[in-house]
């Protein structure tokens, strides 16, 4: 009889302890898989999360992270001097505020502001809507569900805005949206009619977010003449023959007085501080997990080995050797780790999701990021991991049969 064969025999013979070691394997298993997917989860997606935007370079006037550092001035001749380059194949300018919407009361508006019907306002007012300026039409910014893109050139001011401010202010593709600027130092700006062209999903929004994009020369229109010729940062796409890396290079050269930012650097950046908490956080869990795995299994053999010591006395009498005894253990140590630890990739990855969809809900978190991301080599970390537990596990029940006396356990065996 083949180890393999004797083995399963040896699982099987007990099948209580059997499935409750498979089930101990598959619980684990799909918590050491999740962790395996949560250690780059977050990395792997905002990765995702930059280059779907289709700019691969972001210009900033210091090394400050885009938006949280001084405006960049001169736009103008920067983005002029950059569009010469033969590594740059398109510059975008991003400018990005804050506006003051006004909507029509409507009886949601009613009942989510808590007002009375009755002496509820012609209009309410919402702050915090994100105002976003640009020079495209944003279709690698954003995408358009509903209506239009913005235009080319317009006659009016014209906008696209997010899923939930259409919903708040049952608004649609042709209809007007009040609002005003809000600036720290012109609090009284007055209010300006918008055409809304489209409606449109921003990946860089949250959950609740409420965003408004328009052109930059309506941007500043809308502010009057308030830094005028500056944005927050560029984004800036390579030629198709030019790397990211190329383009930064040859950006600092013509440019030496701003910074240049590939979308490589800012994946490692925050993989080495923002998102290195959720490592450390999946190291110490995968190194949790894997001590359970290894003492459920190791509990598991050596409760089988202490109720076989007869039958493996008998085994080696009538000629299996020592090494022979040894295999047959290694090949029950496998079968529980490997029957365990394939269901529990369905069941970690089930899982995954719905931690995933939890941890979304965290305020101001983009909908485009995930902090469970699949990924081949995941698959292949966790495969090791599982084995090299279940031989190490396998360690000390073998050592047990090793060590076996055969005569003085015949002898207790028949007494």
């Amino acid at each position: 009889m083949s180890p393999a064969k004797l083995a399963w025999r040896s699982l099987t013979r007990q099948p209580a302890r059997a499935v409750l070691g498979v089930a101990g394997v598959v619980a684990v298993g799909a918590l050491l898989f999740d962790m395996l997917l949560l250690s780059r989860g977050l990395v792997l997606s905002f990765e995702d999360f930059l280059d779907d935007l289709g700019f691969d370079v972001r210009v900033t006037a210091t090394t400050a992270l885009p938006g949280n550092g001084p405006k960049l001035q001169d736009v103008a001749g920067v983005a002029a001097d950059l569009r010469e380059l033969p590594e740059i194949a398109n510059v975008s300018p991003i400018r990005l505020g804050w506006v003051q919407v006004r909507g029509e009361t409507t009886e949601r508006m009613r009942r989510e502001a808590g007002i009375d019907p009755e002496a509820a306002p012609q209009y309410l007012d919402y702050d915090g809507v994100t105002f976003v300026g640009t020079y495209t039409d944003g279709r690698r910014s954003w995408s358009v569900v509903e209506g239009d893109p913005l235009p080319a050139t317009a006659e009016r001011p014209t906008v696209v805005i997010n899923r939930n401010l259409a919903d708040l202010l049952e608004l649609g593709p042709g209809d007007t949206l009040s609002a005003r600027g809000k600036q720290q130092a012109r609090n009284a700006l007055p209010l300006r009619e918008f055409y809304i062209a489209g409606i449109a999903d921003f990946p860089f929004n949250a959950r609740d977010s409420l965003t408004v994009a328009t052109h930059l020369d309506t941007f500043f229109e809308t502010y009057g003449t308030v830094d005028e010729d500056s944005a927050d940062f560029l984004m800036v796409e390579s030629a198709a023959d030019a790397s990211s890396e190329a383009a930064v290079a040859a950006i600092e050269r013509a440019r030496p007085d701003i910074v240049a930012i590939s979308n490589a650097y800012l994946v490692q950046r925050f993989q080495g501080t923002e998102f290195s908490y959720f490592r450390q956080v999946s190291f110490v869990l995968t190194t949790i997990t894997l001590f359970f795995a290894f003492l459920l299994v190791t509990t598991l053999l050596s409760v089988s080995v202490n109720q076989r010591f007869g039958e493996i006395a008998g085994l080696r009498a009538i000629g299996f050797s020592r090494g022979r005894v040894i295999l047959d253990l290694l090949f029950e140590s496998f079968l529980l780790i490997a029957m365990g630890g394939v269901l529990a990739l369905p069941v970690g990855w089930l899982t995954a999701q719905w931690l995933d969809s939890i941890l979304r809900q965290m305020p101001g978190l983009p909908l485009g990021l995930h902090f469970f991301v699949f990924e081949p080599r995941a698959v292949v970390i966790y495969t090791v991991l599982l084995t090299l537990t279940g031989i190490l596990a396998a360690v000390y029940p073998v050592f047990l049969a090793a060590r076996l006396p055969i005569a003085a356990t015949l002898r207790d065996e028949v007494l």
